[in-house]
């Protein structure tokens, strides 16, 4: 609203306040000179006191937005300066990275010269040794009398006369042939000892006895109608064996760890005595708890012993988890700290960084701890967790090529593998049951004996050797290598063993006369 319209209204109120003081007056014929004087006097004094307040309030109005109309335009000046320094600095920004682009062109053309400069030099050369590389064969034609073509036909006819001559070059022919199938034929051999020893194996590495007292304690751990039973299973996911075998109850689970906490729950519940479906569920939670913070504590105190710092605390579990995993009946975590130590150790004969190689040698079987993504061979597992969790490349590529499941590009992978190798064939490292381990040597022993020639036959180094004593007049040196070479291969086609096994034939003659 404007100032001139308030004061508009101002003068159209007054003038109806007189003009009814008039019509006032004229209607109160009665009324003196002197009553309509005042009440006049009084009316213009209201209506001057009105039209005072309404140009104050007219002005005040007018101060207000003037100020809020500053304020705005300041604002906006304010703005407009900001928008200026922006396009300023964009402007110089742009010029900055015309000039440089300028420069890259300048170098990339004066680079395209170069390499083409080189490319002709390489042309003239090639050429050049082309011309010398057929010089010299013309020479040579000439002192020998052969051409090339003949030269190389009477060649290939020598190593074939030798070929021919030597027995065992035939032999290892044979075996460069083979390796050509080699993947093929490696699939079967696994599976075939998969079939042969899958009962004993999964016997072996899922089944834990939990020793009892007395039969009365097997009845309150079963409970009124199995409850007891099936309220642990349903909390530990162990399935629960109670048979007629005296003292034992029998926890089956392919997970370790599982096991332990059924192990564990059961020892608490008997030593307890109180054994109900609640408290089931308490003891199963509690020991799970313990079971974690133990696990946890494994890895931070193998990692503090091994002197490795900064490893992920996903990683550490991980660590500790290995307590409760087992590779051929060898603990994995004593196994993974066995090679840590073995490739600081070469690490530092080789002047590399024993540290990194430590490190590569505890997380390099990472990959069998954790149950997800089993399609995935154990070292990819592993190489890909490492990296999910920051590990250095090196350490990275010396898990995932320990068992050349991906290319070697640093000194660390093939030290990680030989390690690996070397705790996995020290002579009782991967325990067996008494039984197997003697039928086993018997095997071998009677396999080689089968052979025409062999007198005696030894297993030795805990079945890693087999020493064979031939008879040296029904076999020959030749034959000697030929049978070694046999024996070796019946024992990989039709035997499962850990490791390697090494054949020796031993063939010698002895004369013996006795002075008198």
């Amino acid at each position: 609203m404007s100032v001139l319209a308030i004061i508009f209204i101002a003068v159209a109120l007054i003038a109806g306040v007189v003009a009814g003081f008039v019509i006032a007056n004229s209607r109160l014929n009665k009324s003196s000179v002197q009553e309509k004087q005042n009440l006049i006097k009084e009316a213009e004094v209201k209506a001057e006191a009105f039209k005072q307040e309404k140009i104050l309030q007219a002005k005040e109005k007018f101060l207000q937005l003037k100020a809020e109309h500053d304020k705005s335009v300041n604002e906006r000046n304010q703005q407009i300066v900001v928008l200026e320094n922006k396009a300023k600095q964009r402007e110089s920004e742009l010029s900055k990275k015309i000039e440089e682009a300028t420069k890259k062109d300048k170098d990339l053309e004066h680079q395209k010269t170069q390499l083409n400069s080189q490319v002709e030099l390489y042309k003239k050369k090639s050429e050049e040794i082309e011309k010398s590389h057929r010089k010299q064969v013309e020479l040579l034609e000439k002192v020998s009398g052969l051409s090339a073509d003949e030269a190389k036909a009477q060649l290939i006819e020598s190593v074939k006369a030798e070929a021919k001559t030597e027995a065992m070059a035939f032999i290892k022919d044979t075996m460069d042939e083979a390796k050509i199938n080699a993947n093929k034929e490696a699939k079967k051999i696994i599976i075939q000892s998969i079939q042969r020893l899958a009962t004993e194996t999964a016997i072996e590495n899922s089944v834990t006895v939990f020793h009892i007292e007395s039969d009365e304690i097997k009845g309150r751990i079963i409970g009124r109608e199995g409850r007891n039973i099936r309220a642990l299973e349903a909390a530990t996911g162990v399935e629960v064996i109670v048979d007629d075998t005296p003292d034992a109850i029998t926890l089956s689970c392919f997970d370790s760890i599982r096991r332990e906490i059924c192990r564990l729950s059961l020892h608490q519940l008997v030593t307890d005595g109180r054994i109900h479906p609640a408290r089931i569920e308490e003891i199963v939670e509690k020991t799970k708890k313990m079971i974690d913070e133990e696990i946890v504590e494994t890895g931070k105190r193998t990692c503090i012993d091994l002197g490795i710092h900064g490893l992920h605390p996903e990683l550490i579990r991980m660590v500790g988890r290995m307590k409760y995993r087992s590779s051929y009946g060898q603990n994995l975590l004593q196994h993974s700290r066995e090679v840590a130590n073995l490739c600081a150790i070469m690490a530092s004969e080789m002047g590399l960084n024993p540290k990194i190689a430590k490190r590569a040698g505890l997380l390099h079987d990472i990959g069998k701890v954790p149950d997800e993504e089993p399609e995935l061979p154990h070292a990819i597992l592993g190489m890909k967790l490492a990296e999910k969790y920051k590990e250095k490349p090196e350490v990275c590529n010396a898990i995932g090529a320990h068992h050349d499941e991906i290319e070697m590009t640093t000194l660390y992978s093939p030290i990680v593998q030989v390690c690996d190798a070397i705790s996995g064939a020290r002579p009782g490292a991967r325990r067996e049951v008494a039984e197997q381990y003697m039928k086993r040597l018997k095997d071998l022993e009677a396999l080689a004996l089968g052979y025409e020639g062999v007198e005696k036959t030894y297993a030795i180094q805990a079945g890693r050797e087999l020493r064979v004593i031939v008879e040296s007049e029904k076999v020959s040196d030749d034959m000697a290598s030929k049978l070694s070479f046999d024996i070796s291969h019946k024992i990989q086609t039709e035997m499962t063993y850990p490791g390697q096994v090494k054949i020796t034939v031993i063939r010698e003659t002895r004369a013996v006369n006795i002075a008198k």
